[in-house]
């Protein structure tokens, strides 16, 4: 028989044309006349389907026996190579014999591994297009975005899911900054801003100069390869300059760490790879003004008092906060934080968690938070105890700021910072003084309206994907519909 020069597995085809027929194995098998035990054997693929075998079920079944070559299941394995070629898979690649063991045995779960694959490339074409459309209307407007940044929101994503799988510490650039901090004896440092031009200089032949007055919208640094001049922003506070610095120290010290951080990571876009890279600078900027050590320790001994903390080391509250998140080093790893930073409207523009509390990966964060209080009340830390569906209960921190407008018109730049741990550790922050944890009323979070479980929430803005809603046309409550148990 054509085709049948090999042999051929076929158990599961074997198999779904008994329970189709709603046969058991001792029935199949005596209408073909074969052996219960031969027949387990072919469904268990211990044994190929014989061309003799495949004309009894042919003929006893009036069925087409080419349904049961070996090409379908050769296809599928085809396939299942193709998606898992696909970059996010990097580093689980599959052999061959698991392929083929996976579509021989589970043949339906690898048709639904292929189905899901191509809806996430479906979706991810589909957010292209819209990216693409938006920068085409930005570019019809006022110049917008070149053509390579079309896809720029794929491969920031790529960059935060990056640094909160390794919890956003990274242990060669924050000890080769320390060591530069102790090296130009710098932490707490008035005069930290004069020290970093100096270094800069002396080190590099790199001059720094501040943008002229009549430039008060010049770009926070420019740096001249040519004339090896750095220029800041006269806008920038004095922990804004030394930040940017420090970025530009690592652009020239660490480039090789930071170049073979981003090779291993294993991007898929050259915009993600330049991400990380920028991302990174910035991360030695922060560990070479708050050092690890010096600055963990005096955040435990100022029991993390967030303003103190920016007092006594220079650093900006939001340089505090975000440097207290990284604080994750093995063996000498500090309070457990969240921290993220969202706009007025609800962007959340950085966001990490070194705890069990878990941010939307999309859409808008719980409206019960208290970061979106932190823009009514800017100048107050405002604190909550929160319990997310899980039960882990938080304190959470939220402070408003801002950056100044420039000019006349201009909007000034408001954010929030939020900040937070699990309440087991409440007691090593001054936020919890004076606290009754047990009796305080308790704020129920979740992570996103679209995810949260909690079906009476006076808060939700959007029905739960996973529940079916129910619409009384009799009765109107603060939220128009209810969640089905």
């Amino acid at each position: 028989m054509a085709g049948m020069s090999k042999k051929v597995f076929a158990g599961h085809a074997v198999r779904h044309v008994r329970e189709r027929l709603g046969l058991t194995q001792i029935d199949f098998s005596r209408r073909l006349s074969l052996s219960p035990s031969y027949i387990n054997q072919i469904e268990s693929n211990q044994r190929p389907v014989t061309a003799a075998v495949l004309l009894a079920i042919s003929r006893t079944f009036d069925l087409d026996i080419t349904r049961f070559g070996a090409d379908d299941l050769d296809r599928i394995v085809a396939d299942l190579r193709e998606a898992l070629a696909d970059p996010v898979f990097r580093g689980l690649e599959p052999t061959l014999q698991d392929l083929k063991n996976a579509t021989t045995h589970a043949p339906a779960f690898a048709h639904a591994f292929l189905r899901l694959h191509g809806a996430m490339r479906r979706l991810e074409e589909h957010r292209a297009a819209l990216d693409d459309a938006v920068v085409s209307v930005a570019r019809e407007v006022d110049g917008g975005a070149p053509p390579d940044e079309a896809r720029h929101l794929a491969p920031y994503e790529e960059v935060r899911d990056h640094f909160h799988y390794i919890d956003n510490y990274v242990d060669g650039l924050d000890r080769a900054a320390e060591e530069r901090n102790a090296a130009l004896d710098l932490f707490a440092r008035d005069d930290a801003v004069g020290v970093l031009v100096q270094h800069l200089r002396q080190r590099h032949d790199i001059v720094v100069d501040l943008a002229p007055a009549d430039q008060p919208e010049a770009p926070l640094l420019a740096y001249d390869r040519h004339r090896r001049v750095a220029t800041l922003a006269r806008t920038l506070d004095r922990a804004s300059q030394a930040f940017r610095l420090g970025a530009l120290i690592a652009r020239f010290e660490q480039s090789e760490a930071i170049d073979q951080h981003v090779l291993d990571a294993g991007f898929r876009s050259a915009t993600a790879r330049e991400v990380c890279r920028l991302s990174l600078q910035n991360y030695y900027a922060g560990a070479l003004i708050l050092p690890y050590r010096r600055f963990a320790r005096l955040a435990r001994e100022k029991r993390h008092d967030l303003d103190l903390l920016a007092a006594m080391t220079g650093a900006s509250l939001e340089q505090v906060c975000h440097r207290l998140s990284t604080l994750q080093r093995p063996g000498e790893k500090g309070v457990p934080f969240y921290f993220l930073k969202v706009d007025r409207a609800g962007n959340v523009i950085k966001r990490h968690s070194a705890t069990r509390f878990q941010f939307a990966r999309y859409g808008g964060a719980c409206p019960v938070w208290n970061v979106h209080e932190a823009f009514e009340q800017p100048s107050r830390t405002l604190v909550q105890v929160g319990e997310m569906p899980d039960g882990v209960r938080y304190l959470c921190l939220a402070r408003g700021t801002s950056k100044p407008a420039i000019r006349f018109g201009q909007r000034e730049r408001r954010f929030a910072l939020g900040i937070g741990c699990e309440v087991s550790y409440a007691g090593e922050l001054v936020y919890a003084d004076g606290l009754d944890l047990k009796a305080a009323a308790v704020a129920p979070l979740g992570v996103n309206c679209r995810i949260c479980p909690r079906a009476t929430c006076p808060e939700r803005a959007f029905p739960p994907l996973d529940r079916e809603i129910v619409l009384d046309p009799d009765r109107r409550g603060v939220v128009p519909f209810s969640v089905r148990d």
